[in-house]
């Protein structure tokens, strides 16, 4: 099986956010939580949880993001 990129779905204290997503991504976002419940052997998780999480690993790895962050000197979250 493959392995995804995400993990386990920490519980946090959730700030409320609406977004619009086109259809296409709302499809795959549900198709990846039932993946990743199947690949951790959890009962059906719900698309609307991956999103922080998703957002969370995409600017921790992102390169440029970084680098913006150590010149401003700013670790902190907003």
């Amino acid at each position: 099986m493959t392995r995804l990129r995400l993990g386990p779905i920490a519980q946090d204290k959730p700030v409320r956010l609406s977004v619009e997503l086109p259809a296409s991504v709302h499809h795959d976002l549900v198709a990846y939580a039932n993946a990743l419940a199947a690949e951790s052997g959890a009962t059906a998780l719900a698309a609307d949880r991956l999103v922080a999480p998703m957002l969370a690993r995409f600017m921790a790895t992102d390169r440029g993001f970084a680098k913006l962050r150590r010149q401003s000197g700013s670790k902190e979250r907003a």
